[in-house]
């Protein structure tokens, strides 16, 4: 199919993706574009970084076309022509595949709604997405919510319209997200300016906002269930409180997560079913997955907000992007140090990087939970049972379950036990990877002295990231550029603090009412007969 001539059309506002090409035609299409346009579903393709400016209902797109730019009298900027010589093709959404191996895949929506495959694996995308160098160059003068739609878009193909989906990421994210310097070119990046003082905030707050814009679509309901070992089960809570449509039940280990950290979930009420369990994360983790794929309960729709959820990862890429616009050159690989626990903090991390994000490398910092450190020296994997408790208690994970996924992007196959089915490639992984181990003492040390050097007020996971930031700088010798991630904030972790600095952390708003509120829980053993009877009284 071809043009006789070129047809201009008038530009309203330039692209963020490159400056480039126009992000928007007229709506209503202005008369001065090609007729096809108007009659038929097709979209404006530019071949020069493979964006489209606008889709009209149908994901098909032209292709090879050639742009340049001219000036239209009256109109502002520059106007893209189009010449002849168009053709056709159709871009399929992204699909989402199990690291199980289950043959079917699926769309971003179908994998956000189901939380977790059939065959228990974990969704991954098929192929990752990658962002031009021009416009991650062009990230530090945009804003978080601006930044979070070019990184989570190219996943959700048409399923959401561009306005709806700025909208829903300018409502999520709406505080700050500071980016402190401590020393030189050593900086930390705060995650816990969120609602609930967490960096689980900022998956929560986008999952639940694309939840519930997909279920006012279908006029259905559905039943959250999910694990955390501290933080997760807050953030979730509030992302979904008072909707009418979702229940969220969160299992949480009954000994092992702070009082506050606690309150935080059980004083909601409404919506929000907590139940403290006798045993570990790893128990909870694993009643929720076996929930998953019991039919008996197949008619609650349950589906997953905790990391197993893609739905968490994506939003969870954002930030890495967003810290390093704020502090790298344009061409500066940067240094990101991660706490670990169930390893979703830094999948999200490794989709940057293969989406573009100029990374050198991750340094992995665990707590005394070091199955994985163990496995980057022998290449063996032996899972913890029963995890060991320390005081960085989100990251008391003795299995975690992304580490199936981070199997995945380098090769290899893990199932949902961790049974090793097929190596990755290990060579590859430690190119990317420093993976550490921190004790607890070695915590209270670094939030220590991390105060009194720099006056940086770090909690114990933020004190592991920072610690094996400053192992692998001492081994591995010192990098311009690195950023240590601050997960939570200090106020929920008041009797470390006071014992590591002398001072007590000062209780953000969000917190300050905690301690008075009256909390609402249940208690249940660790057998998965006792969790299925709770969930029986959804029916």
């Amino acid at each position: 199919m071809g043009l006789e001539k070129a047809i201009p059309i008038p530009v309203l506002n330039l692209c963020r993706r490159t400056r480039h090409h126009q992000r928007h035609i007229p709506d209503p299409i202005s008369a001065s574009c090609p007729p096809y346009l108007k009659q038929s579903n097709h979209s404006l393709y530019c071949i020069s970084c493979h964006h489209m400016p606008y889709v009209l209902r149908h994901q098909t797109i032209l292709y090879k076309t050639m742009i340049e730019y001219i000036d239209i009298p009256g109109f502002p900027g520059k106007a893209l022509k189009i010449c002849s010589d168009l053709s056709f093709k159709t871009m399929s959404p992204i699909q989402f595949f199990s690291t199980n191996g289950h043959p079917q895949g699926v769309d971003f929506k179908a994998a956000l709604l189901m939380g977790q495959a059939p065959d228990k694996g974990l969704f991954m995308p098929e192929k990752i997405p990658t962002i031009p160098r021009k416009l991650i160059d062009e990230f530090p003068k945009m804003s978080y919510p601006e930044i979070a739609r070019e990184v989570i878009s190219p996943y959700l193909g048409h399923l959401v319209p561009d306005r709806d989906l700025r909208e829903m990421l300018q409502d999520a994210y709406n505080y700050e997200v500071p980016v402190e310097r401590a020393y030189d070119e050593k900086y930390v990046l705060r995650l816990d300016r969120g609602p609930t003082c967490s960096f689980k905030d900022f998956a929560a707050r986008a999952m639940g906002r694309l939840i519930q814009y997909f279920l006012k679509q279908e006029g259905r309901s559905i039943l959250i269930l999910t694990a955390t070992s501290g933080d997760t089960g807050s953030a979730v809570a509030h992302a979904f409180f008072g909707l009418d449509n979702v229940k969220v039940v969160v299992l949480f280990p009954e000994k092992e997560v702070t009082d506050r950290q606690r309150r935080q979930m059980t004083t909601l009420g409404s919506n929000i079913f907590p139940l403290a369990v006798e045993g570990k994360f790893d128990d909870c983790q694993a009643l929720v997955k076996q929930a998953f794929v019991d039919p008996e309960l197949s008619q609650l729709n349950l589906s997953s907000a905790n990391s197993i959820n893609i739905g968490r990862l994506l939003p969870q890429a954002v930030y890495y992007f967003y810290a390093r616009s704020r502090v790298a050159a344009p061409d500066q690989k940067v240094i990101f140090s991660v706490p670990s626990g169930n390893f979703g903090d830094l999948m999200g991390g490794l989709l940057a990087m293969k989406m573009g994000l100029p990374v050198k490398r991750f340094v992995v910092a665990t707590n005394e939970n070091d199955e994985f450190p163990r496995f980057m020296q022998t290449g063996f994997y032996e899972p913890i049972r029963p995890s060991k408790n320390c005081i960085s208690n989100a990251m008391n994970v003795g299995h975690p379950s992304n580490l199936a996924r981070l199997f995945s992007l380098y090769g290899g196959q893990m199932d949902e036990i961790g049974r090793v089915n097929r190596q990755p490639d290990l060579s590859a992984m430690r190119q990317d990877l420093y993976a550490v181990s921190i004790t607890d003492e070695e915590t209270r040390r670094t939030i220590k002295e991390a105060f009194s050097q720099h006056k940086v007020l770090l909690e114990p996971h933020g004190a592991v990231a920072w610690a094996g930031l400053m192992r692998y700088l001492q081994r591995c010798g010192d990098w311009r550029g690195c950023i240590s991630l601050e997960t939570a904030d200090p106020a929920k972790f008041p009797d470390e603090i006071v014992r590591a600095t002398g001072i007590n952390p000062p209780l953000p708003p969000a917190m300050a009412r905690l301690d008075e509120l009256e909390e609402s829980f249940e208690k249940m053993d660790g057998d998965y007969a006792s969790l299925k009877a709770f969930l029986r009284r959804f029916f």
